[in-house]
């Protein structure tokens, strides 16, 4: 889920290119063309901006959420080292296409729930026939159960049902699941959506903070302050974290961002409990300004 933070206008991309519509199980498929990259392209589902791919420059990374979280894909490994990475939800596979061109030879897996979403997609956003990306039609935790013991460097959660994360995948018995896929040294990052008071996205720190030593979160300023519902990025590991280099790194955005770890985002989580399934709910609802 993203939001006002894109600040363009999709109509007609150059070249003339119309939006392409389509109905999935999740609701209305939108192409909308982007006016100012000629292959580029925004996915939204019954209005909501989904992902933003560009076929011409997979690199390109225009959604501040997914520059952050490609941040960590850079940062995980040394460049272009091959990694094996499992997405807990497809969208436009924006950040499979990412992991494919800065890091070849990656073993990728998606798991996304709405099979007429991927074949949508696939049908007019096709992914590179080079790219070594798995596809598989699933419920995300049912797919991560699935995944062998230790075989994930990277576990990436971009997950939503409409514009909300589903509460199964919020809780510290899913991030248990997590941490089996996981390869020792392995890195989890997720994108949250939250707004005023924040309870949701505490809850969330706690949560990770239970199963994972180390923790930093990326997001923009209004957001921290709950001035307004936006997107953070949550990175959890067992071992130190570049929190130097990434902190550098989303300053410097065109949406700059600011990241906390360590006592001060225990501070800023302020007591919040851990997450369990018998009390988890889906993230809440963003305005309908966050769209507009």
């Amino acid at each position: 889920m993203a939001g006002k933070e894109k600040g363009k206008g999709r109509q007609r991309g150059r070249g003339g290119a119309e939006a392409v519509v389509g109905q999935v199980d999740g609701g209305l498929a939108r192409l909308e063309p982007d006016r100012e990259r000629a292959d580029g392209w925004t996915l939204l589902i019954d209005g909501a901006p989904q992902s933003h791919v560009d076929l011409r420059d997979p690199g390109y990374l225009d959604f501040s959420y997914q520059r952050r979280i490609g941040h960590l894909i850079d940062l995980c490994a040394p460049a272009r080292q091959p990694l094996n990475v499992l997405h807990l939800g497809g969208g436009a596979f924006t950040l499979a296409r990412y992991t494919a061109a800065s890091r070849p030879r990656s073993g990728q897996q998606v798991v996304e729930i709405d099979a007429a979403l991927t074949a949508f997609v696939r049908e007019h956003l096709p992914l590179d026939p080079q790219a070594r990306v798995r596809v598989r039609s699933a419920d995300a935790r049912a797919g991560l159960a699935k995944v062998p013991d230790g075989w994930a460097d990277l576990v990436i959660a971009d997950v939503f049902s409409g514009a909300r994360t589903p509460a199964h995948l919020t809780s510290a018995e899913f991030l248990d699941d997590v941490r089996r896929a996981l390869a020792p040294g392995g890195w989890y990052a997720a994108n949250l959506a939250d707004g005023p008071p924040l309870a949701f996205l505490r809850g969330q720190i706690a949560t990770a903070a239970s199963r994972f030593g180390q923790l930093a979160l990326a997001a923009d300023p209004v957001v921290w302050r709950g001035k307004r519902f936006g997107n953070a990025v949550l990175v959890a590991a067992d071992r130190e974290l570049p929190v130097a280099e990434f902190t550098r790194r989303v300053a410097s955005d065109p949406h700059p961002g600011r990241v906390e770890h360590g006592r001060a985002l225990a501070d800023f989580a302020g007591g919040a409990l851990p997450v369990h399934d018998a009390s988890a709910v889906a993230s809440p609802e963003p305005p309908p300004s966050v769209f507009r």
